[in-house]
């Protein structure tokens, strides 16, 4: 492999046709590929509009099969431009059991693997325990062309067990397609609050595990159901951490657009060799993590 992965990060708003979030996904690939992008990544359920702001049982006809019309359409363009792809969809595996799925396309068209998301929330505008069933496949790292692929997808970017786990399988990056966003009554400063800890945890992941993390986020207001709800303001800043937190790339929180980020595959290696903290682990004492809390 080469020792420079090139990324890109396509960060995009989305409106309720389908076909139009679809292509302008398309063109994100597209541009990134152009610029050099060896894998790039999407936001989480990028094919339309975030549905979970409510419980509505019609919704479920967006989720489609893996593999599907979703997945062949990006199948196609991942083997035109010789690229890997991490998309994110609303999977349907049978009648009445759903998931929340990313899925990996290897440059030659094939699926290299998918993950289903683990931690599902169930807060006011956003209901995915309605939607999801919680993921089955576990933490574990997709192999690719690029590398492996530590993808796990929006809330479980606040979990450093799930970033955890995938280091110790072996991932060399963290990926996290996300919907995210403010609650438009929210004053300025606890927005900020929200966004800094949003920044802050997952750049924790990157220093704790020695690995980049890569976090897609949308961008733009999207209208609660009936407009009876406040909506979301989804606030973008799409970014690349390094091995120790720093911010390699950042998206604005207002715009559309395509992030681009190189890394370097070797400063995993560097910085694990002077902070080895999978060295030295007490794997000894952690038995009390697989209880809910200690009494």
């Amino acid at each position: 492999m080469k020792e420079q992965l090139t990324i890109g990060l396509v960060q995009q708003r989305c409106t309720a046709d389908r076909e139009g979030n679809i292509e302008e996904s398309s063109a994100g690939i597209r541009k990134a590929a152009t610029q050099g992008a060896q894998l790039v990544v999407l936001q989480e359920l990028h094919a339309g509009l975030y549905f979970c702001q409510s419980e509505d049982t019609r919704y479920f006809d967006q989720a489609e099969p893996i593999p599907g019309p979703s997945t062949a359409a990006f199948a196609a363009l991942a083997k035109e431009l010789g690229i890997v792809i991490v998309t994110s969809l609303f999977e349907r595996r049978a009648p009445g059991l759903y998931h929340n799925t990313a899925v990996v396309l290897e440059k030659d068209g094939s699926i290299a693997g998918r993950y289903r998301k683990m931690h599902i929330p169930d807060d006011p505008a956003f209901y995915e325990k309605f939607y999801f069933t919680p993921g089955d496949l576990g933490f574990t790292p997709i192999t690719t062309s690029v590398g492996r692929l530590g993808v796990l997808v929006c809330w479980d970017q606040w979990y450093p067990e799930a970033a955890r786990l995938m280091a110790m399988a072996g991932a060399e990056l963290l990926i996290y397609p996300t919907a995210i966003g403010w609650d438009p009554a929210d004053t300025g400063e606890e927005k900020e609050r929200q966004l800094q800890a949003w920044l802050t945890i997952q750049r924790s992941h990157a220093v704790a595990n020695g690995i980049p993390v890569v976090s897609v986020n949308r961008v733009g207001y999207e209208a609660g159901p009936g407009g009876a709800e406040s909506g979301i303001q989804f606030w973008g800043n799409s970014f690349v951490a390094g091995c120790q937190g720093e911010v390699l790339a950042q998206a604005e929180s207002d715009r559309e657009g395509v992030l681009m980020v190189e890394i370097d595959r070797e400063r995993s290696e560097a910085v694990r060799r002077i902070w080895p903290f999978l060295r030295d682990r007490r794997i000894d004492a952690y038995q009390d993590l697989l209880k809910r809390y200690r009494d």
